[in-house]
């Protein structure tokens, strides 16, 4: 599936690829989900409910506690506990083990977050009067991980029964296993693959990234792990016997379609154009048909009422970055740079529980491929509001310095007449069987300026000359001295003194200065197009306040 903008700019882009990215799944046990199925799940734990209290439910997530810090404290993994400065992924990084083989649980980090918490109400008796459920501020424990298939993973379990957990796995880890399985040398660098690349190596990206985890994966990752981690809380009889099994739904998830620009400054153009552009004619309804709604959809019981949040933004959390977002409802949109030289445009469903489409582990093909769909509706929509105008740098390097061998050559400056006489004679003498000589460079030059012999002599072309060689734009034949341009120079030298004569020149007179000749008639074909452009031009110039 290749979008209308991934194929307008191919020719600036070394490849393109597609990713998951953040998959959150939630893990839990069906059984304890309900009052009553929770005071059978106990029974079965214990023999009876008559210790189902507050005293031992605490008692059990204190266990879960001492366990992992000794656990912890036995192997030497750091256990970092309270509020964290920093997000925890970005905390983690600093302590992953250098070493690429180490497999298995590297830090700790238990912190406060909100979680689902059993009260428990007898009778006087003795009795079991109510078991309800509530949301409270409780310790949860996350286990940092390294796994053999998906790098860095985050295991996060609540520390009070019925052990609530999050698997948080990152798609680009993945895919950089993956990549390291098959023998390719692909760097993960700020969570993208931004570095130059061989044509076989991106050839294997944009396969391999189409081949996306399916539901045995994910579920063999988060048995391989969760099992080991919920045993501090639950030891293995305790869980034979109490029948405690985890189920796995999706919660979060990231795709994202990433274009690695050949030049990062042709990635700038193309970005600030597209949302400087384009974010203003985006209009709700469009915003709509994006995500695949028609219409805003409507919620039930507790939710109904709520508002949407149906908006598009532009944010700059930091210096060179930008961020444009369209949010609707549990979907967001975004188009950001990412890396040096990548533009990624990233689809995010923050909460499962608020969407309607696919949510099951085994669906999650299914929600990938919707993702899809939005994506190259988006990035379809953009490209066909604008197209950003991308140059090269060929402007920008003219007055910098060039290189002749090991001989610097000084920089072009076409506010010179002679420079410019130098670049017409050039393309005359271009056509000459054999390349052209320096003493015909220096007569075509004074022909051109009406200078006497004496002024520009071949000394003065050979300098010249070499100004023009210092930028590839002219090669010497053999060992003859004789010289030839080089065909794309030639496009170069032509546009720069077209523009510069028939277009700057006449537009730049004329914002100050009011038109008071009429064209020459009769005017041909060539002489009606520059017209054309001048008169845009100024229109232009009009609409930016600099003319008159």
């Amino acid at each position: 599936m290749v979008d209308q903008l991934t194929q307008a700019y191919a020719d600036y882009l070394q490849g393109s690829y597609d990713c998951p990215d953040r998959i959150v799944l939630t893990a839990y046990h069906r059984l304890a989900s309900s009052a009553g199925g929770f005071r059978y799940w106990w029974r079965r734990l214990y023999g009876s409910d008559e210790n189902l209290d507050k005293t031992h439910l605490i008692r059990l997530s204190g266990r879960f506690h001492r366990r992992v810090k000794a656990y912890a404290d036995k192997h030497q993994i750091p256990v970092l506990e309270g509020p964290l400065a920093e997000r925890k992924h970005d905390v983690a990084e600093q302590y992953k083990p250098q070493d690429p083989a180490f497999v298995g649980l590297f830090l700790v980090i238990i912190s406060r977050a909100s979680g689902v918490v059993w009260d428990v109400k007898r009778t006087s008796d003795g009795r079991v009067h109510s078991l309800t459920r509530h949301y409270r501020s409780i310790n949860h424990i996350f286990f940092h991980l390294i796994d053999p298939e998906w790098g860095h993973i985050t295991i996060r379990i609540s520390s009070h029964p019925p052990f609530a957990a999050m698997v948080i796995l990152n798609g680009h880890e993945y895919l950089a296993r993956q990549a390291h399985q098959a023998g390719r040398t692909l760097e993960l660098t700020s969570n993208c693959f931004s570095d130059i690349m061989t044509a076989a190596d991106l050839t294997w990206l944009a396969e391999t990234s189409w081949e996306l985890p399916t539901k045995g994966q994910l579920g063999q990752v988060c048995q391989r792990w969760l099992g080991s981690c919920l045993h501090f809380a639950l030891p293995e009889p305790e869980r034979l016997r109490s029948g405690f099994e985890y189920r796995y739904s999706l919660f979060q998830v990231e795709y994202s379609r990433n274009l690695l620009f050949q030049r990062p400054a042709q990635m700038e153009q193309v970005f600030e154009a597209l949302i400087d552009r384009t974010r203003s004619r985006l209009d709700l309804q469009q915003i709509m048909t994006i995500f695949g709604r028609k219409r805003r959809p409507h919620f039930k019981g507790k939710s109904k009422g709520r508002r949407l949040r149906l908006e598009r933004n532009l944010e700059r959390p930091a210096y060179n970055l930008t961020i444009f977002r369209l949010h609707f409802a549990p979907l967001t949109l975004k188009l950001y740079t990412k890396g040096e030289a990548v533009l990624r445009a990233e689809v995010m469903l923050h909460n499962a529980r608020a969407w309607s489409g696919p949510r099951r582990l085994d669906q999650f093909p299914e929600l990938i491929n919707q993702f899809q769909q939005i994506l190259e509706r988006f990035l379809n929509q953009l490209a066909a509001l604008d197209q950003a105008f991308v140059a090269d740098d060929t402007l920008d390097t003219l007055g910098q310095r060039g290189q002749v061998g090991s001989t610097p050559t000084a920089g072009l400056d076409l506010n010179q007449p002679r420079l410019r006489a130098v670049l017409q004679a050039v393309l005359a003498l271009a056509i000459t069987p054999g390349g052209f000589s320096v003493s015909q460079l220096a007569q075509q030059v004074r022909d051109l300026l009406g200078w006497p012999e004496s002024q520009y002599q071949p000394r003065h072309a050979a300098y010249d000359l070499k100004k023009l060689r210092g930028k590839n734009w002219v090669h010497k034949i053999g060992s003859a001295r004789r010289y030839q341009v080089e065909t794309s120079a030639l496009k170069i030298m032509a546009a720069l003194l077209t523009l510069r004569e028939k277009v700057i020149k006449p537009v730049l007179a004329s914002v100050t200065k009011p038109k008071s000749e009429p064209n020459p008639q009769p005017q041909t074909d060539l002489d009606l197009q520059y017209g054309k452009v001048q008169t845009e031009m100024r229109a232009l110039l009009l609409i930016l306040g600099v003319a008159v």
